[in-house]
């Protein structure tokens, strides 16, 4: 039996980024590494801000298919991406150690006021598609004007140099990974008790075919089971609201103690109110539900 192993990932430079990276942790093992690059529907379509797209999992179907059809054996997604149901014949596999959860607000140099909160100008024109980063932005500063931006991390970054936008708001993991050169913008770290992040942002996750036990084998070497214990909390509150990505939602769990530590924002719109809830338990049972129960009060 051939012990090459296929990874499907996306084309853009972060993806590469995240599929290099479970490629050299395989080659660790000895396994020998493929890489082949899948089109997405979310790739192929930058008009549109991503609510305004059909269907969930628009960066993730293709490859997902390309799974099913024996074309490939891994799939590497930002684990923030993927439905919280997993698509009949896949599986995740493992998943990785967590990069920053947190959020990286950039501001453009000429937008900069130290005298207000997160340091960028009143009436600023705040750039993201994300309708959980809408409702704690606005949340915070309801000064702003928001104004989707789609395209990958350093598109999205150019547009902000160009002065389309005064800020922008990224995952912090994401340009981590790209070590992009930020020194002429102000970057400021939101933390994650004041910006609740997405479930299981930071998190990469490694899906196969589960009837493939030679893959699930292979990767279950790479699992980080506490990192696992985490999102199944934050994605379990996720699946619960019966929300995708499109939800203004942000769940972010920590363990410290043996006691868990869940940090919640919740708004029915983005442009509706948000609730900051936290929850503290010493036990994982049934805890996203009582989080959903009290969150639909």
């Amino acid at each position: 039996m051939s012990n090459l192993i296929r990874i499907g990932t996306r084309g853009s430079e972060l993806a590469l980024w995240q599929a290099n990276f479970v490629k050299s942790e395989l080659e660790k093992q000895g396994v020998e590494v493929e890489l082949i690059i899948i089109k997405t529907q979310g790739d192929q379509i930058q008009h549109l801000s991503l609510d305004k797209l059909e269907g969930k999992g628009f960066f993730t179907k293709e490859i997902e298919h390309a799974l099913l059809q024996n074309e490939v054996d891994i799939a590497v997604h930002s684990h923030k991406d993927l439905e919280t149901e997993q698509p009949l014949g896949l599986t995740i596999a493992a998943v990785s150690a967590r990069a920053a959860a947190s959020e990286l607000l950039l501001i453009h140099p000429n937008s900069i006021d130290k005298s207000k909160k997160w340091s960028f100008k009143e009436g600023a024109v705040v750039g993201t598609s994300s309708s959980r980063r809408k409702s704690q932005v606005l949340h915070h500063r309801p000064d702003i004007t928001l104004k989707d931006i789609r395209g990958n991390v350093p598109t999205r970054v150019n547009k902000l140099r160009q002065g389309e936008f005064d800020a922008i708001l990224l995952a912090k993991a994401g340009v981590d990974r790209l070590a992009l050169d930020l020194s002429d913008l102000l970057a400021i770290e939101l933390s994650t008790t004041e910006f609740v992040p997405a479930p299981a942002q930071g998190v990469l996750a490694l899906q196969c075919r589960s009837n493939d036990q030679r893959v699930i084998d292979i990767l279950s070497q790479l699992n980080h089971t506490e990192v696992q214990r985490l999102i199944s909390i934050e994605r379990g509150v996720l699946n619960k609201m019966k929300g995708g990505c499109h939800l203004p939602l942000g769940v972010f769990a920590e363990e410290r103690n043996q006691e868990f530590t869940v940090r919640v924002s919740y708004a029915k719109a983005w442009d509706m109110p948000v609730r900051y809830i936290t929850f503290k338990s010493d036990h994982i049972e049934k805890l996203a539900d009582q989080i959903v129960d009290s969150l639909m009060k």
